[in-house]
């Protein structure tokens, strides 16, 4: 999909939920949404992520079996001398795999640094549509402008139960709860292995430091996150492949953010 941020200047809001200024939008939030880029970034970004997969090379060859030869009236599977039972073919109890996966198949999708770099803009430029951000599930009232840009007071919140009362002010209320009531139990051996719940996917803050007391107070609220300007990416912008994640930004990672990637538009 190729369409252009109509609105070039956004307000800011401060600690009470009041709008105080505006701000000039760099030209990363006008880019074209290229979702074949972002996709292609995200599954260069997970396949990287997952830890190669083989079998011992003896597996199922650990045995003294071997063909008795023609002519016996028996099929010329490698038998053990003793019992005559069928072992190391891959058609036997035990046997080795025919086929088994090896950890020197080449698993991770590679992506151009240019392209991953416009995958990104890309990416932050989705999250300037109600569209697409109401399409990943989000739920926003329609006086809200985005992206949502937040003053550099509202990062000195300490608690949580600040930082959720902000977040009702600016009309996020519906957002959390749903947030809230997604969370379910997984199905299947997963709960076993350190993966209980799935979780709805929240609000995103990018925010410029990570020493900042709000950073504490964010990673308890259920679904939300927190990522440095410097080290954002389509991780945190696009989960699944998927542009549109509702993000705030904090009014200082916006002069982060340009510095780091208006200059290097195509």
């Amino acid at each position: 999909m190729y369409t252009e941020v109509k609105i070039k200047t956004v307000p800011i809001i401060d600690i009470n939920g009041n709008q105080v200024k505006e701000i000039q939008l760099p030209s990363i939030f006008g880019y074209y949404v290229r979702n074949d880029l972002i996709r292609r970034a995200f599954l260069s970004s997970f396949t990287k992520s997952l830890q190669p997969k083989g079998r011992d090379p003896m597996a199922g060859r650990r045995t003294t079996a071997h063909s008795f030869g023609i002519n016996l009236g028996m099929a010329r599977v490698p038998r053990i001398n003793v019992s005559g039972e069928g072992a190391l073919a891959p058609n036997t109890v035990g046997g080795r795999l025919a086929f088994p996966p090896s950890t020197k198949k080449i698993i991770a999708e590679e992506i151009n640094i240019k392209e991953k770099r416009l995958a990104i803009i890309s990416a932050i430029s989705a999250g300037s549509y109600t569209e697409f951000v109401k399409k990943r599930g989000h739920k926003i009232q329609e006086k809200l402008v985005l992206p949502v840009i937040i003053s550099d007071e509202v990062c000195n919140l300490k608690k949580t139960k600040d930082v959720v009362s902000f977040l009702e002010k600016i009309g996020l209320s519906e957002e959390l709860q749903r947030v809230k009531e997604n969370r379910k139990i997984r199905p299947g051996k997963g709960k076993m292995r350190g993966r209980r719940y799935k979780r709805a996917v929240g609000p995103l803050f990018v925010v410029h430091n990570m020493n900042l007391p709000i950073v504490n107070a964010i990673r308890n609220i259920e679904g939300a996150d927190v990522v440095a300007a410097n080290n954002l990416s389509i991780n945190h912008l696009a989960p699944g492949g998927h542009p549109g994640r509702l993000t705030i930004y904090t009014e200082s990672s916006i002069e982060i953010l340009k510095k780091r990637l208006e200059g290097r538009l195509l």
